[in-house]
Formats: structure tokens, sequence, C-alpha cells
């Protein structure tokens, strides 16, 4: 699936959100909402973030997403796309910093869909 199908998709969770206006993980789940996306925050550091429950792991959230927003090194990454896989969730936004040949391999391997790009230029 391509950039164009995956913000189709209407329920995003985004990994590594948190609370710091400065940081992307803030910013992309902020334009996300903005948007009119169903997204949830998931950071194991935060309770909440801009009075939203967060939650500490995909397998919390109230709903299995249609796209996980990765905000997180790949190596923080790589338990994310196992838990996606078990989960069935198919497709996989990986911000830039957030992906290496080893998360790619992986992804690969689980038969999902990736899209390395930033949202942020995406969304405009």
């Amino acid at each position: 699936m391509n950039k164009e199908g995956m913000l189709e998709k209407k329920v995003w969770a985004v990994v590594g959100a948190n609370s710091k206006p400065d940081k992307f993980g803030y910013k992309i789940y902020k334009k996300l909402k903005s948007r009119g996306y169903t997204v949830y925050p998931v950071n194991p550091n935060y309770e909440e973030i801009e009075g939203d429950k967060c939650y500490p792991n995909i397998s919390a959230l109230p709903e299995v997403p249609e796209v996980i927003d990765m905000v997180v090194a790949p190596k923080h990454g790589m338990g994310v796309v196992e838990e996606a896989s078990r989960l069935g969730v198919k497709n996989i936004w990986l911000q830039p910093g957030t992906y290496n040949d080893e998360i790619l391999k992986l992804i690969e391997e689980k038969g999902l869909n990736a899209v390395q790009a930033c949202v942020l230029v995406e969304l405009g």
C-alpha cells in the first residue's frame, strides 16, 4: 500500500507520541487529530497527552488501528512490528530515522506494508 492509501485509513496509533511541543511525536499526534483522524497515543512513559489517555502498547488500545505511525528508534520499533503482526495491523508508517535494514526486513517477513515518509510533510 502506498502513502495515499494509508492516509485514507482513519484509525491510527502514534508510537512514541509525547507531550513535548518541539518533538515529532507530539507534532504528528496533533496533526493527525486536527485532520479528523482517530489517533491513539502510545508511549509507556505517559499517562495522558493533551488530556487524552496514552496507552503503554498497541495491545492496550480500545480498537486495532489501521495504521501504526512509528516515531521511535528502530530498536524500540522491532517489538512494535511483532505486536502489530500478532494483532493483524497491516500498515506501518515509518517516520525518518525510525527504520533500518533490520526493521524493514522484519516488516517484509511479516508481510506488512511499510511507507517511509514524514506524515507532517504528506499532510502539508
